[in-house]
């Protein structure tokens, strides 16, 4: 399931997928929720606000990580624990 929030301004808020293609929407502009990273003194997996820097979720194994990430910033589950709190991302996905 792929759940669209739209803001006032017209803005979106998705957990982006290739599962709905938002180019047909028009020019993207991509900030992420997250930022996922190995850490070599604790050598696991963190997830932390890509905003705040705050650790939200920490694990041995990448994929792990990436399911907490769908699991808690994609849409509703009632199975699901609450969402992470994080606050909106000002800074772009910018090409490397």
């Amino acid at each position: 399931m792929n759940t669209l929030r739209f803001r006032p301004g017209g803005h979106v808020d998705c957990l982006y997928t290739e599962a709905i293609d938002l180019r047909a929407l028009g020019r993207l502009q991509v900030f992420r929720a997250t930022d996922i990273r190995f850490c070599e003194k604790t050598q696991q997996w963190n997830v932390r606000c890509a905003s705040t820097g705050k650790l939200l979720h920490s694990d041995p194994s990448r994929e792990a990580c990436l399911t907490w990430e769908r699991a808690n910033l994609g849409p509703p589950n009632p199975e699901a624990p609450r969402p992470a709190n994080t606050l909106p991302n000002l800074n772009p996905v910018t090409d490397r």
